[in-house]
């Protein structure tokens, strides 16, 4: 076997696979030291607007309702439990009816508008609970799908809770206009508690909400809705 003379062919194809070896290791050494960059989340600038908005009048509608409860606090009439004044928006409680009834029409507004872009952009196939999103809370092992789904139901359940707070609002603002969403809830103490509880509801959605998304897609995912 050693004295058979190697070919033509045989002595060109010891450095052609001498040359694949480098180029696979080449590619193997450059995929270790060169660091992996993940494509971070980005969020149409309608999405921005609408959290940005929605964050303002929020707090807006938060504080300034709070200065109105203090007026004549919901839970023990005028002499039941009040609230510090570095809490509160506008002073008194006709300021606070301001500031509270000016943030509902941005606040309203916004969700409008947005709800039509939703709508016609088709983003709640991404954004709204569907029924793969049950069948995974009963079958999905993955936990980033559990996430997922459980962010999805937040998110819809939410919706109800905005149009409670709304419904109601208005039953407060202009009762004479609307003495029927009064009778719906049987009285006018009964419609102000409904109304003050959809506050801690907002609240907890909002905690619940930014920790799923932190969960899913990390604090990039969570910046991306603002900035």
């Amino acid at each position: 076997m050693l004295g058979v003379p190697l070919t033509g062919k045989e002595t060109i194809a010891q450095p052609h696979y001498i040359d694949k070896l480098q180029i696979l290791l080449v590619k193997f050494m450059t995929s270790i030291l060169t660091p992996k960059t993940r494509k971070l989340p980005d969020q149409a600038i309608a999405a921005k607007i609408f959290h940005w908005i929605n964050i303002i009048s929020l707090f807006i509608m938060l504080t300034s309702g709070l200065q109105i409860y203090n007026a004549n606090p919901v839970f023990g009439g005028r002499s039941g439990l009040h609230l510090p004044p570095i809490f509160t928006l506008g002073g008194w409680l006709a300021g606070g009816r301001h500031w509270h009834f000016a943030a509902m029409w941005f606040f309203s507004l916004n969700l409008l508008w947005y709800g039509m872009y939703v709508l016609i952009t088709r983003r709640w196939r991404h954004r709204f609970v569907g029924v793969n999103d049950i069948k995974a809370l009963q079958k999905a092992q993955n936990s980033k799908r559990l996430i997922y789904a459980w962010h999805r139901i937040v998110y819809t359940a939410i919706i109800p809770i905005l149009l409670l707070a709304l419904f109601t609002g208005i039953g407060m603002y202009k009762p004479a206009q609307f003495p029927w969403i009064v009778d719906t809830f049987g009285s006018w103490e009964a419609l102000r508690i409904v109304h003050f509880s959809s506050v801690p509801m907002v609240i907890l959605f909002a905690v619940v909400h930014s920790l799923l998304g932190r969960k899913a897609g990390g604090t990039e995912l969570t910046e991306s809705m603002f900035w």
